[in-house]
């Protein structure tokens, strides 16, 4: 079995998925239609979040991804488009495959995370 380390789970997640700049992200949701997931930990948001972010921990993520889930949130809905963001992106990489699975068809996430988007100038609320 060929043992693989986190940061290459990750880089393959990237080779398969939409990787978005932060200015890409910003005109997407200026455009509307387009639900922006924030997968960070509850304790992160202390740091900041977008604006108009949903908030959907990483570990409930498949659950408020779900429609048949009863933690389900109305947000997430598999035919609109979604792009997940984390903290520097690992973790948002990773779950594109996860709501993938879940049906999900038109989601990418934003390369860099939140860090890029601070980084980019972009409107944070604090």
């Amino acid at each position: 079995m060929n043992k693989k380390t986190a940061a290459q789970l990750v880089q393959d997640a990237k080779a398969g998925i939409e990787n978005l700049t932060p200015d890409q992200v910003h005109a997407e949701m200026a455009a509307g239609k387009v639900t922006l997931v924030d997968i960070r930990d509850a304790p992160e948001l202390a740091n900041g979040s977008i604006p108009g972010a949903v908030h959907a921990s990483r570990g409930m993520l498949e659950f408020y991804a779900d429609p048949s889930s009863p933690y389900h949130k109305a947000e997430l809905d598999p035919e609109s488009r979604v792009i997940l963001h984390c903290a520097s992106g690992g973790r948002s990489a990773l779950a594109v495959h996860t709501l993938r699975a879940l049906g999900y068809k038109n989601v990418a996430h934003l390369d860099g995370g939140i860090k890029a988007w601070q980084a980019a100038g972009k409107p944070m609320n604090n």
